[in-house]
């Protein structure tokens, strides 16, 4: 009885000492090992030494580190994620981002080992840079800023400031910890919430200015083109009557020159009277 429980204690720890043994890693994935807390190097003894996708075995009491060589994505929007900073003008903004990163197989010792959860020490470390970049962005011209203040001038310069934040991550981060940043993106910023009602006030404020401006400048040039239509019919009129006074001139000057002026005048009073109805006749005294 006493050598069939040795003989059963022997199987299941040579069964689990065999499991032990052996690990998979998965496509996207690399392993490394450690053995009493030292990972594993190639005989150059300052290389790691990788394991690729497929069935390894290792010793029973060596441990694997599963890496994930694949992008990774943190997302910080939301009501939690969303970060806060402030900017120079002392207005406190909401960022949400995105960070994509990719772990540098050259570099993984720096990855794995130098940090305990590699996640939540890239997120705190970019909410350190983004804090500061905010703190400290200004633009690069001294114009007086306008509504909006840092806001404003945020929204504005966003494409630098993404440039900035991208360039500082690499630098402070990725060269630090082992990963390459793909894209740092500020997709949304959103100002406190007395800023953005200031905002929609002064904005539908100048719409209804640009609106008013608009109607008082058409009615304007309504009314300038009428008085240039006024002035052309009133100078043709005007032609017209001279070219009338000159041609009665004219014939006037002929018939005088005729010597039958008085005549004309003559016969014309006396049309003009055979039509009226009451003489007034001026007498000279």
């Amino acid at each position: 009885m006493l050598f069939i429980g040795l003989l059963l204690g022997l199987s299941t720890y040579v069964l689990l000492a065999i499991y032990r043994s052996a690990f998979r890693v998965e496509e996207g994935h690399v392993g490394l090992v450690t053995s009493h807390g030292a990972v594993l190097r190639e005989r150059d003894g300052k290389t790691l030494k990788i394991y690729r996708p497929g069935l390894h075995l290792k010793w029973p009491w060596q441990e694997v580190h599963h890496v994930a060589l694949m992008e990774q994505i943190i997302e910080l929007s939301g009501s939690d994620g969303a970060r806060t900073a402030m900017a120079e003008d002392g207005t406190v903004l909401r960022f949400e981002s995105i960070l994509r990163y990719l772990p540098l197989e050259d570099m993984l010792y720096d990855y794995v080992f130098d940090l305990r959860s590699p996640r939540e020490h890239i997120t705190s470390l970019f909410t350190c840079l983004l804090r500061n970049e905010i703190a400290n962005f200004r633009a690069e011209d001294t114009a007086p800023p306008g509504p909006g203040g840092s806001y404003a001038l945020i929204r504005r310069e966003r494409r630098k400031l993404n440039a900035q934040i991208m360039a500082f991550c690499q630098l402070e981060i990725g060269v630090q910890y082992g990963v390459e940043f793909s894209a740092v993106d500020l997709i949304d910023i959103l100002p406190p919430e007395e800023l953005d009602d200031a905002l929609n006030a002064a904005i539908q404020a100048r719409n209804e200015a640009n609106a008013d401006y608009s109607r008082a400048e058409a009615e304007a040039q309504q009314r300038v083109i009428a008085a240039r239509h006024g002035v052309e019919i009133a100078t043709t009129k005007a032609a017209a009557v001279e070219r009338e006074v000159l041609t009665l001139a004219s014939r006037l000057a002929e018939l005088d020159a005729a010597g039958t002026l008085d005549l004309y005048v003559a016969r014309r009073n006396a049309e003009v009277l055979s039509q009226s109805k009451y003489h007034y006749v001026r007498r000279d005294r």
